[in-house]
């Protein structure tokens, strides 16, 4: 294994290290400002619109679509670094290179399983940065966790499907240029194998029966950058056949295709949030005096920061390799991997934030610095993509296999 930068890697990290540094930090307290002034806080500030017309004339931009026919053609192991280098404004960065779950996600469903026109109408738009997309799974009425629970219908009525149920947590889809759900729910639930019952289609977001009725908080937090996170009722919404995605019964397998990905991609970046936490806990350190000493003079806060340095690069190294072996025998080979990293990673950058928030003080609760929501988003992770005690058991079991 080798984790070695190669000279295309080099390049593109410098980029956009130089990006973030002259555009996207800068723009933070603007875009919070602009937001205050929009007729609609779900309206995407004008800065953002800059961000994202300055990252494409860099080349920065669909970083993570290993598809060289219609993204960057970067391995995992070449997006790492740059998806970790966007992690320190997950509010801003991924957003202006087009980079943001859940369209990430989406892009790669429509590119694997899109028909050519399902591609030219909707890949096409979501990889100009045109439109915005939602990826609607998760359920208020079942533990979503286990995605067979799904009870959603999808019933074939003709040439049309018709969709009737309640989703939650739609991450996106009260962003007004959302366009377009793509919506897993039951085609065969009486089906014989509860991996087959399940299907996706894609459902415009104008699709009369669809509505979006509330907007779902994060630990208070309405997650405006990321189009926040909605309850959708779809009430006998009609949608042509054609808009299938794959065929009938592949839903749950998609998902798994969708969530490989997007499960090393929220670590990549949870990595890039702990290094903007350990920055801020230095300059915090070095700047306050307590009790006659410089905080970065207590022996508790330097044990703080060499802790967070060591947890960072044995998280890094294990993000790596499972990078590396996603693109060598292919993401069911690295499945043990992808479930270590999902495990790991949250829970670790969380205690990173938490002494953090420590160190800062009222400081860190509070909307003057991006502790409190880095915190939100970590957390949440925990949660997101399955929660840990599923991957737990899983990871267990394979464990245990080999001794039964």
């Amino acid at each position: 294994m080798d984790f070695a930068f190669d000279a295309r890697t080099e390049e593109l990290r410098a980029k956009l290290l130089a990006f973030m540094d002259e555009y996207v930090y800068p723009a933070e307290p603007v875009a919070e400002e602009q937001r205050a002034a929009l007729a609609s806080p779900w309206d995407t500030p004008a800065v953002v619109e800059e961000l994202k017309a300055e990252a494409r004339r860099q080349g920065l931009w669909n970083l993570f679509l290993p598809d060289a026919e219609h993204g960057a053609g970067l391995t995992n192991l070449q997006y790492a670094p740059l998806a970790e280098i966007t992690g320190r404004s997950p509010h801003l960065a991924p957003t202006a290179t087009n980079c943001a779950a859940p369209d990430t996600g989406n892009m790669e469903v429509l590119a694997q399983f899109g028909t050519e026109e399902q591609k030219k109408q909707w890949l096409e738009p979501l990889l100009a940065g045109e439109i915005r997309s939602a990826f609607a799974m998760t359920e208020p009425e079942v533990a979503s966790s286990d995605a067979t629970n799904i009870t959603t219908h999808i019933e074939r009525d003709g040439d049309e499907y018709v969709i009737t149920g309640r989703k939650w947590y739609i991450s996106g889809a009260m962003n007004p240029d959302c366009k377009i759900f793509i919506v897993m729910g039951k085609t065969d639930p009486d089906g014989a194998d509860i991996r087959r019952q399940q299907s996706m289609v894609l459902v415009p977001r104008d699709t009369p029966g669809v509505t979006v009725e509330r907007a779902m908080q994060v630990f208070g937090y309405e997650d405006h950058s990321h189009g926040g996170h909605a309850e959708v009722v779809f009430d006998h919404a009609r949608v042509p056949v054609a808009n299938l995605v794959g065929e009938e019964g592949g839903g749950f397998a998609i998902a798994q295709a969708r969530l490989g990905p997007g499960r090393i991609h929220h670590c990549m970046r949870l990595i890039g949030m702990a290094e903007r936490a350990i920055e801020l806990m230095c300059r915090r350190a070095v700047s306050r005096t307590a009790f006659g000493k410089v905080l970065a003079q207590q022996g508790v806060v330097q044990n703080w920061i060499a802790d967070a340095r060591v947890t960072v690069e044995q998280l890094r190294l294990l993000v790596l390799k499972t990078a590396w072996l996603m693109d060598t025998v292919g993401n069911k080979g690295a499945h043990t991997e992808i479930q270590a990293i999902k495990i790991a990673t949250p829970r670790a950058v969380v205690g990173i934030l938490d002494r953090a928030i420590q160190l800062h003080g009222a400081g860190g609760v509070s909307q003057d610095f991006p502790l409190a929501e880095l915190y939100a988003s970590a957390r949440t992770l925990m949660l997101a993509d399955g929660p840990d005690e599923v991957h737990q058991r899983s990871l267990a079991r394979r464990e245990l296999k080999q001794y039964l």
